[in-house]
C-alpha cells in the first residue's frame, strides 16, 4: 500500500471520532464535521489506490479543513482534544502537501 493508506486511517479516525463525539455529548457539528471529513479523506484514499484524478487533492482539501476547524481551537482552549485533531490534521497536511508537490 502506499499514500491512500494514511487517507484510509485519517478517514476512519475523524469519522470515528465524530461519531463517538456525537454519541458522547449529543452533538450535532461534531457527527457533521467529523463524517464530512472523515468522507474526504475515505473518498481521497479510494481514487488514489484506483489510481484516479483528484485523490490526494480531496485528501490534502480534508487536511486544510481540519486543520483551519482544529488548531485554532488547540491554541485557544489548550484542550487534548482538538491538540490532537491538530496532529492529525498536521500529519494530513505534511503527507498529502508533499505528494501533491511531487506530483507531475
Amino acid at each position: 500500500m502506499g499514500i491512500e493508506l494514511p487517507a484510509y486511517i485519517l478517514g476512519a479516525l475523524t469519522a470515528g471520532g465524530g461519531t463517538m463525539g456525537y454519541v458522547r455529548t449529543g452533538s450535532i457539528p461534531s457527527i457533521v464535521a467529523g463524517v464530512t471529513v472523515g468522507t474526504l479523506y475515505l473518498f481521497g484514499g479510494y481514487r488514489i489506490q484506483n489510481k484516479q484524478p483528484w485523490g490526494v487533492e480531496l485528501a490534502l482539501l480534508a487536511s486544510v479543513v481540519l486543520a483551519g476547524s482544529s488548531i485554532p481551537r488547540a491554541l485557544r482552549t489548550q484542550k487534548p482534544l482538538p491538540a490532537g485533531l491538530s496532529a492529525l490534521a498536521l500529519y494530513g497536511l505534511y503527507t498529502f502537501g508533499n505528494a501533491f508537490r511531487t506530483k507531475k
